[in-house]
């Protein structure tokens, strides 16, 4: 492997190109025409257009993609996150041009993207369930034989979704009717497979996931958990390791049920599973087949370089992490900057006119933006994450604070003000929150 191509934007791309940088890889960026001017399209060796602004038009465009793999004669495409990160066809299309995809194969990605084989593959390797329906519901019918067997509140999910979308609670017989067919014609929508299956809904959970490592020759590895607890719609927006709740023996039992799920989908790559807690239960969600944006917390607290990790593997080389049974060495915590009102959330894309990025002991940014930049309005609106590490979890939230104070942004508005307040709230300073937090909390 001598030169990659990075099939994203932002700033995982900008990760991604550096981790390639230290290795020795050349790299290539594809931009859209509105990401021309970007900082992953700059600091690559490369860079190729691949369309107009729109991502359906570009960033999810395969053939395009393909040619450009094609005519700079890269060895293998590393995905990031979002996009086509978790497309099988993609990592398929890959195999068949002779490229490295750097993740898991093809039918791992399909079989654990689905999220009803998913819990079959859970309950095959004895990793702990919410009730719920077997397979996909299909009729009305059906969803109101099950509500009534199981009870209420129930969650509505679409098999084939992630990032919140397709997702409907539903307290009572009266609701589920209106909420199912709005969560079918939402999954039909964004994932172009309308089935869905319903769970039970748990009320105040945490949200507690592992991250797993696994190499091409069999060997498995996890490198503790994570708490994402603070969300907006299902959107994370602070994350954390260690999860400040969690005892050694939890910790030790998600950890090793992650593994066997892994194990039993004969996984390979990085890896995340998710799991919702509460009163000391963990209950299986859905395993991510990719890095996740969060995964600098556990880069520090592992003393580890995840990217570095997953591009090594692809190369066909043996893991040089073992983390089972590793404790983290302090604490770490990432919020993600928006660009968006922080009382609205409304988007807000622009011209930065100044930016000023903290730092000092315990900091971190990863960034896509600089001083003159222009965020675009067709993206995600995430456009940089501070990460913050100390001794304790005490000093992680004070080292946040002071770096959220510091960070200048000019010309935009961004979320920095919320996360100063919910950094600031005496329930998540003690560490008793749930994924309603935000729903519930006075900020």
């Amino acid at each position: 492997m001598k030169k990659v191509l990075i099939a994203n934007r932002g700033e995982i791309a900008v990760r991604i190109i550096r981790a390639c940088q230290e290795l020795g890889l050349r790299t290539v960026a594809i931009h859209s025409v509105v990401d021309k001017e970007s900082l992953h399209a700059k600091l690559a060796d490369e860079s190729v257009c691949i369309g107009p602004g729109p991502s359906i038009h570009s960033y999810l465009q395969i053939p395009n993609i393909m040619c450009a793999a094609e005519i700079t004669g890269v060895d293998a495409i590393h995905p990031g996150y979002g996009f086509l990160a978790e497309s099988d066809e993609f990592a398929r299309v890959c195999a068949a041009y002779g490229i490295k995809f750097i993740g898991p194969t093809a039918e791992q990605i399909r079989t654990l993207g689905n999220k009803i084989e998913a819990r079959a593959l859970a309950i095959r390797s004895g990793v702990p369930l919410l009730p719920g329906t077997d397979g996909p519901v299909r009729t009305e019918e059906e969803a109101l034989s099950f509500a009534r067997s199981a009870g209420f509140p129930l969650i509505i999910k679409a098999a084939a979704g992630g990032g919140g979308r397709g997702m409907k609670i539903v307290r009572n017989e009266t609701e589920l009717p209106l909420q199912f067919q709005l969560a079918r014609k939402e999954a039909m929508v964004c994932f172009g497979n309308p089935d869905c299956f319903i769970e039970k809904y748990l009320e105040n959970p945490r949200h507690v996931e592992v991250q797993l490592i696994a190499d091409e020759h069999g060997n498995y590895t996890w490198l503790g958990e994570r708490d994402c607890s603070i969300q907006r719609r299902h959107q994370k927006l602070i994350e954390e390791s260690p999860c400040p709740v969690l005892s050694e023996e939890e910790r030790v039992f998600v950890g090793e049920r992650a593994v066997r799920l892994a194990q039993e989908a004969s996984y390979q790559s990085l890896g995340t599973v998710e799991f919702l807690y509460q009163n000391g239960n963990f209950y299986f969600m859905e395993m991510n087949t990719r890095v996740q944006v969060e995964h600098p917390v556990t880069e520090i607290v592992m003393e580890a370089d995840l990217i570095k990790e997953q591009i090594r593997i692809a190369q066909g080389q043996i893991l040089s992490i073992r983390g089972d049974g590793l404790r983290p060495r302090g604490h770490a915590m990432e919020c993600r900057i928006n660009a968006e009102d922080p009382e609205s959330f409304a988007p807000w894309p622009g011209r930065i006119t100044a930016y000023h990025e903290p730092g000092g002991p315990g900091i971190r940014i990863d960034s896509m933006i600089y001083n003159g930049y222009t965020v675009p309005s067709l993206y995600d609106s995430m456009i940089a994450k501070v990460i913050s590490s100390g001794r304790d979890r005490e000093e992680c939230i004070r080292r946040m604070r002071r770096a959220l104070g510091e960070m200048k942004i000019e010309g935009i508005r961004t979320n920095i003000p919320f996360h100063l307040k919910v950094l600031s709230n005496p329930a998540f300073v003690a560490g008793q929150v749930s994924t309603n937090f935000l729903n519930t909390a006075l900020l």
